[in-house]
């Protein structure tokens, strides 16, 4: 197995990953939380990135969180990318919808 580094924008935080596991994988496993644990099969949209610099394998993910001209422009959903050389990344992630006590009360 090859291994890479991934560095994230704006976290000082660079870390080695393996190529068999995808970047939120890698991400949790060195404790950078910033998305959390969803559906690891590109459907909920919490662990959309933006890739910087570097090569990586993708495997499909919803159009409804990523649309074809953001994927063109290196927006993929982290539980769907594999590195293939060493990646610089921003976390974009997902708006959060409020529960239900939080609009209830004004909070968020």
């Amino acid at each position: 197995m090859k291994n890479f580094t991934l560095t994230m924008k704006d976290h000082e935080k660079v870390f080695l990953v393996d190529e068999s596991k995808h970047i939120l994988d890698s991400m949790h496993k060195n404790s950078i939380n910033k998305a959390p644990n969803g559906c690891h099969g590109g459907g909920c949209g919490v662990c959309k990135i933006k890739i910087l610099n570097g090569k990586f394998k993708k495997l499909s993910m919803s159009r409804k969180y990523i649309s074809k001209e953001e994927e063109d422009n290196g927006f993929v959903l982290a539980c769907r990318v594999f590195p293939m050389s060493n990646i610089e990344f921003e976390f974009i992630g997902k708006k959060q919808c409020k529960t239900n006590k939080e609009k209830k009360y004004g909070f968020v």
